[in-house]
């Protein structure tokens, strides 16, 4: 390299790194992914500059495990936490064995099974009472959970269990169903409760919550996807048949998630109660969805909108 050249590309390396940085922080914005997309753009626009009484970090930051995906149309293969590689301690590696070991360990962490988780939502329930226990089934909603029920038992799979929501509309829809699997045990929780999970973009002019509760509802129904939906555990031998019946919010972010979309554009879905969709989760973390239709045979004008 002549001389003279070597002074200008040094000056230009700052610049170039500050660049590059400010390029994957709109990346990691783009993505939109629950909470703090703004914090992780400032954040990762400072890389490249020198920090305070110290000496300038080129390294860029790890991204929040909320970040999900690395970039805008990027498959992150470790989008659950469980790629066997990142599950190794290679801090712990044998000496003698070396990287001739690491096949082995790896296989310890890696999962056999694929499991098959059916999101449904509940069926159609009285919308105009005040409180949330007297929210019942309607009778067609009761028709539709007979409906979902019959088509579930049709599938002749050997479901695991039944995760419902704790709001009265969907443990009523699990009484109905419950009657045409028998023997499947029941798990009731608040994670799946309805709720506004974030902002939905495009905005809609019919639903605007409170800042709060995106913020409120957001974090606990991110806690039930990354509780419920992954890859199936190492340990795991045979695949899995789960159902899951809860709320069209709460189904919609899910879906969003686990196909590593922009999670602001849950509300673009739609579900009709009753309705049954079947997300595939491989033993490599692939995700695969599936529509099994609408049961319920709802008019579209008495559709509710939670």
């Amino acid at each position: 390299m002549p001389a003279a050249e070597f002074p200008r590309r040094l000056r230009r390396a700052p610049a170039r790194t500050e660049r590059m940085a400010f390029r994957q922080a709109l990346q990691l914005a783009a993505c939109g992914l629950a909470g703090g997309s703004a914090a992780v753009l400032f954040s990762a626009v400072a890389v490249g500059k020198p920090r305070a009484g110290g000496d300038a970090d080129s390294r860029l930051p790890e991204p929040p495990a909320w970040a999900g995906r690395p970039g805008p149309g990027v498959w992150d293969p470790n989008w659950d936490r469980r790629e066997p590689l990142s599950l190794v301690n290679l801090r712990k590696r044998n000496v003698e064995s070396g990287e001739e070991e690491m096949p082995s360990r790896l296989d310890h962490f890696k999962a056999k099974a694929t499991r098959h988780i059916f999101l449904i939502r509940h069926s159609q329930y009285h919308v105009d009472a005040s409180l949330e226990k007297d929210r019942t089934l309607t009778p067609l909603g009761r028709e539709q959970a007979e409906l979902t029920g019959l088509r579930l038992a049709s599938l002749g799979l050997k479901f695991n269990k039944i995760v419902h929501s704790s709001m009265t509309r969907a443990i009523e829809t699990t009484d109905i169903i419950s009657k045409h699997l028998p023997g499947v045990c029941r798990v009731s929780t608040d994670l799946l409760r309805e709720g506004a999970p974030i902002e939905p973009d495009p905005p809609v002019s019919h639903w605007k919550p409170e800042a709060v509760q995106y913020y409120e509802d957001g974090a606990r129904i991110e806690a039930a996807f990354r509780n419920y939906i992954h890859r199936a555990d190492a340990k795991q031998q045979e695949d899995s048949y789960e159902i899951f019946i809860c709320h069209a919010n709460v189904i919609r972010y899910i879906v969003c998630r686990a196909l590593q979309f922009p999670p602001e554009g849950w509300l673009r879905l739609s579900l009709n109660n009753g309705s049954i969709t079947h997300l595939v989760v491989r033993p490599d973390g692939r995700v695969a969805l599936r529509t099994l239709g609408d049961t319920g045979f709802m008019p579209p004008d008495k559709i509710s909108r939670s």
